[in-house]
């Protein structure tokens, strides 16, 4: 029998939170925290919104992830990112030992990947699901930037 909580569901819900980032002109990143098959958080990006340069999908789901829990830890959660973290945010999962990250896009020159971000050694990483069309929105943005200046 399917599961219909697969991890391709997940990044779609993800992947909404990244459209709300385009809509918002911010770079349309999006990412939700799960655990036992619940969302229990939802981010974007709003590092343009908020001035901020650590208002990260990523930084802001482990934030209300954290809350939602009552605690710092995120064990037993995956987080599901449409692009790769980077190396501030994978520090911060680091620190939360959540137990599964899933992303969309790799990113190429600021991934935790190509920089040699570690990870907290019991958590799990998987990239490439639904990266074409994270990496399509992505694409998308920047064009539309580039066009308008």
């Amino acid at each position: 029998m399917l599961d219909p909580f697969d991890d391709n569901y997940f990044m779609r819900k993800a992947l909404q939170e990244a459209e709300l980032a385009f809509d918002r002109n911010e770079i349309p990143v999006g990412a939700v925290i799960v655990i036992e098959n619940k969302i229990i958080a939802r981010a974007h990006n709003l590092t343009e919104t908020l001035n901020d340069v650590t208002a990260h999908a990523e930084m802001q789901a482990i934030t209300a992830a954290a809350n939602f829990l009552g605690g710092k830890y995120l064990k037993n959660c995956t987080l599901y990112v449409t692009l790769e973290p980077c190396q501030m945010c994978a520090g911060a999962l680091y620190w939360s030992q959540i137990d599964r990250v899933v992303f969309g896009a790799r990113d190429e020159q600021r991934g935790c990947g190509v920089m040699g971000t570690k990870l907290h050694p019991k958590t799990k990483i998987q990239g490439g699901v639904m990266e074409h069309e994270a990496s399509d929105l992505l694409k998308k943005f920047f064009i539309e930037k580039r066009n308008l200046n």
